[in-house]
């Protein structure tokens, strides 16, 4: 017999629950909290528009958030019809159960594989084989290949939420299975689909080791794809592991932390627009 009665135990699970809450919050705020304050006093516009001195000792880092950037674009290009595609290909087309959990554990494999690996990929094939060099476009290659598997899981997992009503009121009005998909299923699924996108455009962003082999290593700004660039990750782990500067490696990864919260803000604020205009408020 339980001494413990039904209330007592919820009264322990609510306790625990909101402490794991709590506790979450809390590292997010430490860590995020002691970046800021070690990296704010070095960011100001000098520091944003300026050119590094001295391989970063000095100076600003203008030309690597202009590499940042590419690389991110280039990445959501390439990864993002890929991973909707095969979404829409495992929600809407496959049948054959074989084949959806060989896609399914090819994705779950590509997601949990270190992003090193990738990097070295990326060296090898990129670089050396399709000879592409150190260039932006090979560090944007290599990330496509690292968002993919998180653009197409969230994308799936949206797709396959959408009410079977929609599609079938579509249907009932003659439209053709691509006309459903592409006029009903897909604006449902939107919201879904930029959250999705946005979290593999962060995680990419962030990435130091996957494009470390690829990008080379120019303290220049980028101008076209082909040229080899220092993205804002590569250059903090520069920064910090050959001691150039820990003052700018702070105010580069102040940056780096402010890109991805305004990123992450705007993203939740257009899909809660878009949500609230599909439901009509």
């Amino acid at each position: 017999m339980s001494i413990m009665t039904p209330k007592t135990s919820q009264k322990i699970m609510n306790g625990i629950f909101i402490l794991s809450g709590i506790a979450t919050l809390l590292i997010l705020i430490i860590i995020l909290g002691y970046i800021l304050i070690k990296g704010l006093p070095v960011v100001n516009l000098d520091f944003l528009l300026g050119e590094p001195i001295d391989s970063g000792e000095a100076g600003g880092i203008f030309p690597m958030i202009i590499s940042s950037i590419y690389v991110v674009l280039i990445a959501a290009i390439i990864a993002t019809p890929l991973g909707v595609g095969a979404a829409i290909y495992m929600s809407e087309y496959a049948t054959n159960q074989k084949i959806i959990k060989f896609i399914r554990f090819g994705s779950e494999t590509l997601a949990s594989i270190p992003s090193i690996v990738f990097g070295l990929f990326g060296l090898a094939f990129f670089v050396v084989f399709l000879q592409l060099g150190w260039s932006i476009l090979s560090a944007g290659l290599v990330l496509a290949i690292m968002a993919i598997p998180t653009i197409f899981q969230v994308a799936e997992v949206t797709l396959t939420s959408i009410p079977e009503s929609y599609k079938e009121g579509s249907y009932g009005l003659g439209a053709t299975k691509w006309q459903t998909i592409y006029s009903v299923v897909l604006p449902a699924a939107i919201p879904g689909i930029i959250t999705g996108i946005i979290l593999a455009m962060t995680r990419a962003i962030s990435e130091a080791a996957a494009v470390m082999y690829a990008v080379g290593s120019a303290l220049t700004v980028p101008i076209s794809i082909f040229d080899p660039g220092r993205p804002l990750p590569l250059h903090l782990y520069v920064l910090a592991t050959e001691g150039i500067s820990l003052d700018n490696a702070y105010g580069t990864a102040a940056v780096l932390v402010i890109i991805v919260l305004i990123l992450t803000i705007i993203t939740n604020f257009v899909v809660d627009r878009y949500q609230r205009k599909m439901m009509g408020r």
